[in-house]
């Protein structure tokens, strides 16, 4: 397995707090990297039956058995543990020793801050930023092969075809996480928003549509949307807000983690499909704006990030908060750039620059650099050379 991004983060929160809390969506690596950061750990897994039945009709006895560290993985499936850990840790509150994993945000939350506040650090294991990618021997090389492939590390450690993993990933997240996360009734229903969503990334987050086009009720699709959100499938891009003189849409937008899995949810299985599909556009967006994140994210920078639209139409893609610095970026997918797809960005930051300093970059589908006199036109396949939580313009 290829060294994570986050490993030196959890190192260094393992030698300042007693617990490490590792959240992430499910067959983002979490086990994995944690077993290679902490080898001589003991490790259990309460995704298994017997493991958490031990877990739960003796958690004293089951934390017990592991004098010199563990890890849990999965450590949501059993919540009453946590407030037994407290106890622990307040007896013992040596650095390092309890590492925790889970692949559901909210739940494993909301159960960490109650017993492990002050105790714990948390941190999010997204999908694999291009930077560790490229770690592979063998990975992707194109734009189109880059976004098909998505970003979960099963498919590069193995070299899987991307949508069969795909497949029978979505088939037992809906199955098996959905039931444990909510009482969803109609599984047939719930994919079939999971699909729309698809639809919809990059574009802004309207429930009420989205609840009609489903076939479900506004607070259902509200419902529905949060376990998305707590399982680590979809987020929302807030707008930005200033204070300048502009109407500005304040509707967030809907992204993905992971571009691959809405390919395969847009039934887009080859690379013509995706060359061709009418979404290509909005794809590649997601994948700029999640590989932000997941950078930001991987340096411990959970905020920061927006994208502008006011009322007049005027927008851009993506603003990323830097020191006292903004960048604007806007994403364009395709191989050529002309001055009037840089029209908009331009714009932007001449509305943002009485309020703060300024950078401008397009990130296109091409492979040249482009330094221009106000902004940077950057190519894709350069994206994850920029540190986006320090100024590096």
């Amino acid at each position: 397995m290829i060294k994570r991004d986050l490993r030196e983060r959890i190192k260094a929160a393992a030698q300042a707090f007693p617990a490490v809390t590792i959240t992430g969506p499910r067959q983002s690596g979490k086990s994995t990297l944690c077993r290679a950061v902490f080898p001589k750990y003991g490790y259990a897994n309460l995704e298994l039956l017997d493991v958490r039945s031990f877990a739960l009709q003796d958690p004293r006895g089951f934390l017990a058995q592991f004098t010199k560290g563990a890890i849990i993985d999965e450590v949501q499936r059993c919540p009453e543990l946590i407030s037994y850990l407290q106890g622990m840790i307040d007896e013992d509150p040596r650095p390092g020793k309890w590492i925790l994993t889970g692949s559901q945000n909210l739940l494993l939350l909301e159960s960490v801050s109650q017993s492990l506040a002050g105790r714990t650090a948390i941190l999010h294991l997204l999908p694999l930023t291009r930077n560790e990618v490229c770690r592979f021997k063998i990975h992707p090389r194109s734009l189109d092969e880059t976004l098909l492939a998505g970003s979960y590390p099963r498919i590069f450690d193995q070299q899987l075809a991307p949508a069969d993993w795909l497949s029978a990933y979505v088939a037992t997240y809906i199955e098996r996480d959905v039931r444990t996360i909510s009482q969803v009734g109609d599984l047939v229903t719930f994919q079939r928003f999971v699909e729309l969503c698809g639809g919809r990334t990059a574009q802004l987050l309207n429930l009420s549509s989205l609840a009609t086009d489903a076939g479900i009720s506004q607070p259902t699709a509200k419902a529905w949307l949060s376990i998305l959100e707590t399982s680590f499938m979809v987020f929302r891009l807030p707008a930005y807000h200033a204070n300048i003189n502009k109407r500005l849409i304040k509707m967030p937008k809907l992204h993905f983690y992971d571009t691959g899995l809405v390919c395969w949810l847009l039934g887009i299985r080859n690379i013509q499909q995706l060359r061709n599909h009418p979404l290509r556009g909005a794809i590649f967006e997601t994948w700029v704006v999640s590989e932000i994140i997941k950078h930001r994210q991987n340096q411990g920078e959970r905020r920061g990030v927006y994208f502008y639209r006011d009322r007049q139409g005027t927008e851009a893609d993506v603003i990323v908060e830097v020191g006292p610095r903004l960048i604007v970026i806007e994403v364009k997918s395709g191989q050529t750039i002309s001055s009037d797809l840089l029209s908009s960005s331009r714009k932007v930051a001449s509305i943002l620059r009485d309020s703060a300093a300024i950078d401008t970059i397009v990130v296109y589908g091409g492979d040249t650099c482009q330094p221009r006199t106000d902004l940077t036109v950057l190519p894709w396949n350069t994206l994850h050379e920029h540190a986006w939580n320090l100024v590096s313009h």
